[in-house]
């Protein structure tokens, strides 16, 4: 694949599954056997299943989320992207409560593609900024 498609399979993932929770598109989108290397929470597979449950977690615990992509590079088979989230926390999240509050953060994502299809994924968001804005610990 070229630059030009990574990078718009890449887009493709973040509008369907970021931003509309589109969980069906993850089959898509996602290698069968596809990696996760982000932190993510405990008990969670590291695989495809494991990004379905992930971004059902986030969409059931925040609303109107809008995550736009600030930067991005793609080379080979590479893609990074800076994307800015930004949500409404709605639902319980990490055992928090509903609170009502708008969430603005950052997270640096970077992607491996084969086959038509991301097979890797590496990514660091800004958590503590996220309870921050929750009220959970101080600014």
């Amino acid at each position: 694949m070229s630059a030009v498609e990574t990078k718009a399979l890449v887009r493709r993932f973040i509008d369907e599954v970021m931003n509309q929770g589109n969980i069906a598109a993850i089959d898509e989108l996602l290698a069968p056997d596809f990696a996760e290397h982000e932190e993510i929470p405990p008990g969670i597979p590291r695989n495809r299943e494991g990004v379905k449950l992930v971004f059902s977690m986030y969409h059931r615990a925040f609303s109107e989320i809008s995550v736009t992509v600030d930067d991005e590079i793609g080379e080979g088979d590479k893609v990074a992207s800076l994307v800015t989230v930004q949500a409404t926390h709605t639902g319980e999240y990490a055992g928090i409560p509903p609170t009502s509050r708008r969430v603005v953060f950052q997270v640096f994502e970077s992607f491996r593609i084969a086959g038509g299809q991301i097979v890797e994924h590496w990514g660091i968001s800004d958590r503590l900024r996220i309870l921050q804005q929750l009220g959970v610990i101080p600014a």
